[in-house]
């Protein structure tokens, strides 16, 4: 038995928040958040609990992917501030004894970085190498990649009439990893952060860097998903590891991958601790569940159960997960897995937030889910910003081949824009997030669902939340302990434990709007209430095997 003082780090027991800087706080009444918005409300999210804020890109960007194609790496975008806010964010962040992480986002630049705008300059020219050109094949692009954001990934350029390679926006060029010079690059604009106080770095797509030998064209069966070959390239694990070895081993940092296309089996590959990587990486698969491109899907409690469970075991007893339900790429938490209905929104949000907080991970919370903030009610192709959508209404609706109205329907419960939508603060007109028109709408429920509210509200989801937060603290079993499902296969009720040192945590939660007896399995027997998420109408006898649990009931127990 492993004990928990061997495996203690600091950012196994923090809990992260993560920030989408253009919707959380407009100090200048632009319309767009920035940084000395976020300073502002630094002691809402210390009051929290919350330890390591990560900041989404902030770097100076045309904005084309809102700040993912990045023109300058050591510049902080106009639209955000200045370096001396960046600064002091850093220092009012110290003060309150918390810790900043960034984005890296080095598999691709904007195409208005200096080292593109170089490189398409001419054949020869000494940035040419950073990227990845091609000639075409008579009367063919270089081969079949699709882009994520539609179409092909690759782009002719007037000035050569090669093809660049951009697996995202044609505005996105994506860097040739196998130039050491690139690489000695991007480690040193990683030094550059670092040296000014950054705890570390969520790192974007990462797994893609390395691109596979010579491009051969993806199988037809590959084409539906690309990312299983874009995130297998043959040096992908080189790189990281001399990443390490050059850069993150001489700080205390933490980072997290996007592991966008990384199997369960491949991910003790990135996590593995004896390996030199990265601490730990994001698992899409509980996220993208129900999830086909655009297209939603159906799924059941014990879908989501088997996911947390191979999740769990990928981490092995030498790696480390995170933990999450939603981020800026992803619908609202409580909208895709609660009910996001009047009725039923507050006290799912705080039954979904009782499963994240309890499992074996880093707790990663994005803005406004600790106040069970829920989809945007979509109507129209024209109320969407992201770059994502435009080229898929290009590639399915406007050339035939899907409805606007079945690809609308899909998209209202998809879309990563239901979690870009402004923080909701107040009651104030565009809920106190800006005085002028904000760069997306506002929910308009946030009357009924905002922070001054449920600051004040000891029953609210912010309020749940803070208790979580105290109680992961308080209680190592709960950061560190084994992971339990005990009964997989139930289709309305998630048992689980949690057991370290001799100490076992129950974790109990009723995925339904009906109340159920629930016989508890193997035999354990309930000692005391931790905590409960307000459903529970009277707490059960010591000794009990046996529980009524109420509607969305979510309970952690210490048990025998």
């Amino acid at each position: 038995m492993v004990s928990s003082s061997e495996l203690k780090a600091w950012w196994k027991e923090a809990v992260v928040y993560q920030i989408y800087p253009r919707s959380f706080m407009d100090s200048n009444n632009d319309g767009i958040g920035d940084l000395v918005g976020i300073i502002q409300k630094l002691d809402y999210l210390k009051n929290l609990g919350i330890d390591v804020i990560w900041l989404s890109p902030h770097f100076d960007s045309p904005n084309a992917d809102n700040g993912y194609d990045i023109r300058d790496y050591r510049k902080v975008m106009a639209e955000f501030g200045t370096m001396a806010d960046f600064d002091q964010l850093l220092t009012q962040m110290k003060q309150r004894g918390m810790r900043l992480i960034i984005d890296l986002v080095v598999n691709h630049t904007s195409d208005e970085h200096q080292w593109f705008l170089e490189s398409r300059q001419s054949t020869d020219n000494p940035y040419r190498d950073y990227y990845i050109w091609r000639e075409s094949k008579p009367d063919t692009l270089p081969n079949n990649y699709p882009s994520f954001f539609g179409g092909s990934a690759w782009e002719k350029d007037a000035a050569t009439g090669q093809y660049y390679l951009h697996y995202f926006a044609k505005k996105q060029p994506d860097l040739n990893w196998d130039n050491p010079q690139v690489r000695a690059d991007v480690y040193d604009l990683m030094r550059f952060w670092l040296d000014k106080g950054v705890s570390g770095f969520r790192m974007d797509v990462i797994p893609f860097i390395s691109k596979q030998q010579g491009l051969p064209d993806l199988a037809p069966e590959h084409l539906p998903h690309p990312e299983f070959v874009y995130a297998n390239g043959p040096y992908v694990h080189d790189y990281l590891q001399e990443m390490n070895r050059e850069v993150l081993a001489h700080y205390d940092t933490m980072t997290v991958g996007e592991a966008f296309g990384i199997t369960f089996e491949q991910a003790p590959l990135f996590t593995d601790a004896r390996r030199h990587e990265l601490n730990m990486i994001f698992h899409f698969d509980l996220v993208r569940l129900d999830r086909d491109g655009w297209r939603k899907l159906a799924w059941t409690l014990p879908d989501v159960k088997a996911v947390y469970g191979r999740i769990d075991a990928a981490a092995s007893s030498h790696g480390w997960n995170t933990t999450f339900l939603t981020n800026h790429d992803n619908p609202r938490a409580v909208s895709h897995f609660g009910d996001d209905s009047p009725e039923w929104r507050s006290i799912s949000a705080k039954a979904l937030a009782t499963m994240m907080f309890s499992q074996r991970g880093t707790p990663f919370l994005y803005q406004g889910d600790e106040l069970g903030m829920t989809n945007y009610p979509f109507q129209n192709i024209t109320d969407y910003d992201d770059v994502e959508v435009k080229g898929q209404w290009q590639d399915f609706v406007l050339s035939g081949k899907v409805s606007a109205p079945d690809y609308l329907a899909h998209l209202a419960q998809t879309s990563r824009d239901n979690a870009r939508t402004p923080m909701q603060w107040n009651t104030q007109a565009q809920a106190g997030f800006t005085t002028a028109q904000p760069w997306l709408a506002v929910n308009p429920n946030y009357p009924e669902v905002n922070a001054e509210a449920q600051t004040h509200d000891t029953n609210s989801v912010y309020q749940h939340h803070q208790r979580l937060i105290t109680l992961r603290k308080a209680n190592p079993v709960l950061i560190y302990g084994t992971y339990q499902d005990l009964d997989p296969e139930h289709p309305q009720v998630y048992a689980f434990t949690r057991t370290l040192e001799g100490k076992t945590c129950l974790i109990l939660i009723n995925f339904g709007h009906q109340a159920i007896d629930y016989t508890l399995p193997n035999g354990i027997r309930i000692e005391t209430v931790l905590l409960d998420n307000g459903a529970q109408l009277e707490a059960p006898a010591s000794g009990s095997t046996q529980i009524t649990l109420q509607p969305w009931q979510a309970t952690i127990y210490t048990v025998a």
